[in-house]
């Protein structure tokens, strides 16, 4: 699932994530806020509560995305599928927010100047918040796609160079 994340960043060893966690949300709008409870557990389990303010604004907009864009009208969903998930990933220099939802359909950013606009500005918010989104289809006998984010976060303070 993840293999694209490392198209046009530093080699990722998929392997060697020390945490990952995902948490799958129901279609109605409830689950932005339980997309941010569970990041808010999962960073302070990870001792990343530090960086909480950027990743939750960023999570909350990629799920708010997959919820408001990605959802077919009208479908039946099940609760044994929910049609969207959410996944952190940590390595020691960067964490990974993924979203994954059942549509083709890539995301499009909107270039508005009505700066006063209560919509349209989620993938520019993630991208302004984030060190770098993408996004990739999913492969195999899984449909849709998958919206990621990256963040740096800083070297461990034993492994750092002297001077840095």
């Amino acid at each position: 699932m993840l293999e694209p994340l490392r198209q046009g960043l530093p080699p990722l060893n998929l392997a060697a994530a020390s945490d990952a966690a995902s948490c799958a949300l129901p279609a109605r709008y409830e689950a932005v806020r339980e997309a941010r409870q569970f990041t808010r557990k999962t960073l302070e389990q990870w001792n990343l509560s530090d960086r909480f303010d950027d990743v939750c604004l960023v999570v909350s907009e990629l799920v708010t995305n997959a919820l408001r864009h990605a959802l077919p009208a009208g479908a039946r969903l099940t609760p044994q599928e929910p049609p969207v998930r959410l996944h952190l990933l940590r390595w020691e220099e960067r964490l990974v927010c993924a979203v994954r939802d059942p549509s083709d359909d890539s995301p499009v950013t909107r270039d508005s100047e009505d700066f006063s606009a209560e919509s349209g500005r989620g993938l520019f918010l993630v991208d302004s918040f984030s060190d770098g989104w993408g996004w990739h289809p999913m492969a195999g006998a899984l449909s849709g796609k998958v919206v990621w984010a990256l963040f740096r976060l800083p070297r461990p303070a034993e492994e750092a160079a002297p001077g840095v």
